[in-house]
């Protein structure tokens, strides 16, 4: 039986390789040379696909990470930082993932280039950011962007607009695999373009493949000769991911022979955060654990807050020259990530992808931060836009801050319904966003609008039935109330 299924596996791959090579026959020279690259990489992924059985993690085996190996953030922070702490800056690289796009909340183009605050958009934020810290310490960190083939043309148009700022912007592109069908496991596309019918046969595969496309690039080596030692990875729409000077200082300043080539920044579960990936130790290593990998026995058990109680926020701080040791032994691991699809004609596929954090365990003194909930601010929804568009924020210099008026310093909960799910529909639903500086929970559904001045306290829930519309007039109070269908408005 063993042997039946080696023999199959190895049919699958030759017919794999062969669809391969018909592909890259379609394209000219130059592409070809691109997707030649981009291809070894799918390989590589869709052997070990193949050899995979069952779950990649024995539960009977999962251990706590000792107390050592996930330091509380305040502890790090009460070091002080030094006077050289251009030094360290000038050993630093901002990488922005960028690949994703904005069609989740009703946009077209990369989601970079959705307005968040004041007209900026999330690549402005960032890029004002890191010019604050090169002007205000006389460094020159750099900013990378990770483009995907479905955001590099419209980012680059862009980046024009920052030639007079003080940084200096690079791009890369992560690789583009082939979906492949969920019965034959064939690619579905029929040449490498990106055209008609054709576009859906491709993806970029995860944010994991930033090691090699960073690789191959010629990036990495390029930023090594200037003498950069770590990068700083976050993704572009998580508006707390700035630089920490803290944990930058904790990196540089351990002896050689004990450097940690990685951090994980993580922040403690709230039941919001159930799926989120966590720290576990394994086989004797800090290793990233998602909720894909979990037998369905287990799922519960994961998102139990008690058990698990840290997240991965997925800003990570890696060392170039252990990424480079790594991509040249071949020695990057990270789990793969099946990722089933229905493209528009109802074929199904699966896509093959990895996640960043992954690689953790590939990593010499790799450690775990456990950071203050403000270093995770993502931006995935409308609700979060609400947030992040209010007062309960400040801007400063791309930095967002949690206003001093807050009595306490989480989040409010924040549920708009459908009719806000796309940001130009939520924009004209708003005469201006309201006061919610103490919300604690906001619960909207329905075709609703909010007047000027509006301003929001406590647990408010507002529910207009089907076919009804409500209006909140400009100055309302709302506090602690529930408003239903024909606009009663009821305490809560």
């Amino acid at each position: 039986m063993a042997q039946f299924q080696e023999m199959m596996r190895q049919q699958l791959e030759s017919l794999m390789h062969a669809e391969l090579e018909k592909l890259l026959d379609t394209s000219s020279s130059a592409e070809k040379e691109v997707s030649r690259k981009d291809f070894e990489g799918f390989k590589n992924l869709f052997h070990r696909f193949l050899q995979v059985k069952g779950p990649s993690v024995e539960w009977i085996k999962i251990q706590r990470p000792p107390e050592y190996s996930i330091q509380p953030y305040d502890r790090i922070a009460a070091r002080g930082l030094p006077d050289n702490v251009a030094d360290s800056l000038n050993k630093l690289v901002v990488v922005k993932l960028n690949g994703g796009l904005g069609t989740s909340m009703g946009c077209k183009g990369p989601k970079s280039l959705i307005s968040v605050r004041n007209e900026n958009t999330f690549l402005d934020l960032t890029v004002q950011q890191i010019e604050h810290l090169n002007k205000t310490y006389n460094t020159d960190v750099p900013l990378v962007l990770m483009n995907s083939f479905n955001t590099d043309e419209d980012t680059k148009k862009i980046l024009q607009k920052y030639t007079h700022h003080r940084v200096k912007i690079h791009t890369f592109n992560q690789s583009r695999y082939p979906r492949i069908n969920k019965e034959s496991l064939l690619p579905v596309s029929t040449n490498l373009t990106m055209n008609g019918q054709n576009a859906e046969g491709w993806y970029p595969p995860g944010h994991g493949d930033i090691y090699a496309s960073f690789y191959n690039s010629g990036l990495l080596d390029q930023l090594i000769a200037q003498g950069k030692e770590y990068i700083f990875v976050s993704n572009i729409d998580n508006l707390g991911a700035t630089v920490d000077l803290h944990i930058l200082q904790h990196l540089v300043q351990q002896p050689n022979g004990k450097r940690c080539e990685f951090i994980m920044e993580v922040t403690d579960k709230t039941r919001a955060d159930v799926k989120g990936g966590t720290l576990i130790q394994y086989d004797g290593k800090l290793r990233l654990l998602e909720i894909a990998q979990v037998p369905k026995a287990h799922v519960d058990e994961f998102k139990s807050v008690s058990k698990f109680k840290i997240f991965n926020t997925n800003n990570l701080w890696i060392s170039l020259a252990a990424i480079k040791r790594l991509q040249e032994q071949k020695a990057m691991d990270m789990e793969i990530i099946v990722n089933p699809k229905t493209l528009d004609g109802g074929q199904n596929v699966i896509q093959l992808e990895t996640a960043v954090g992954a690689a953790i365990k590939c990593f010499e003194n790799a450690l775990g931060i456990n950071v203050p909930r403000s270093r995770f601010l993502p931006v995935k929804t409308t609700s979060d836009l609400l947030l992040v568009m209010s007062n309960l924020y400040s801007l400063e210099a791309g930095c967002l801050t949690m206003s001093p008026k807050r009595e306490f310093p989480t989040t409010p909960h924040v549920k708009l319904g459908s009719s806000f799910t796309k940001v130009q529909e939520y924009l004209t639903r708003f005469e201006s966003i309201p006061d919610i500086l103490e919300l604690d929970h906001l619960t909207v559904s329905g075709d609703v609008t909010f007047g000027k001045n509006v301003s929001l306290k406590g647990t408010v829930i507002i529910i207009a039935n089907h076919g009804d519309r409500i209006d909140i007039p400009a100055g309302s109070m709302l506090e602690n109330k529930i408003v239903s269908g024909n606009l009663r408005i009821m305490d809560h």
